[in-house]
């Protein structure tokens, strides 16, 4: 079940869900605004460093969204030999340079080594990131490449029910949909499609 999902595998499929169905037919994007990334940022407290005092500015909007066109284009590269989300079918990044802009933005974030020698133990050296602006792109860029590199990418699939447009971990073999609404839009269509041909 999802709730199992590692903290990155979550990190990296919310972020592609920022991008969803808007309700009336459409896509919404709840990235379009320096407040919405700032929303999100603050709605994941456990995986964002320093969430709670973040604020975007058009930089890192910007740097996020380029960050998450690259994740949907891998995200569809995943799901092969399926179909993409109708949300990207049209606008994919190619792999080679979604794969460049992912690792571009997970090097954003130098590390050091810093010392730990605690009074009754071995010296430690452990490498740390930089605290910085580039610090919330490299993180999710981490999250991402953890979850396109373990065995949960095997599970992901995009939603084909009419108007969605999420990816999703599918978690027993028969499912088909992210979710049972859009199990049941997709066989309403179904029956409206076998009637009208019959018609």
């Amino acid at each position: 079940m999802q709730e199992s999902l590692t903290r990155d595998a979550r990190l990296a499929l919310d972020l592609a869900l920022t991008i969803r169905h808007d309700g009336h037919g459409g896509v919404a994007d709840d990235l379009t605004a320096p407040a919405g990334l700032t929303a999100w940022v603050r709605s994941h407290p456990d995986a964002v460093p320093d969430a709670a005092a973040f604020v975007a500015d058009a930089a890192s909007l910007t740097d996020v969204r380029d960050l998450r066109a690259a994740v949907r284009a891998l995200f569809a590269r995943a799901v092969r030999p399926g179909e993409p989300s109708p949300a990207d079918a049209a606008r994919l990044l190619p792999a080679p340079e979604a794969v460049a802009r992912l690792n571009a933005a997970a090097a954003r974030t130098p590390t050091v080594p810093v010392l730990h020698w605690p009074e009754d133990a071995e010296p430690v050296v452990r490498r740390e990131a930089f605290d910085g602006a580039d610090q919330l792109t490299a993180t999710l860029a981490h999250a991402a490449i953890a979850f396109l590199a373990s065995p949960d990418r095997q599970r992901l699939r995009a939603c084909h029910a009419p108007r969605c447009v999420r990816y999703f971990l599918k978690e027993h073999p028969r499912q088909e949909w992210c979710k049972s609404s859009c199990g049941n839009r997709a066989r309403v269509a179904r029956h409206h499609e076998r009637h009208r041909r019959t018609a």
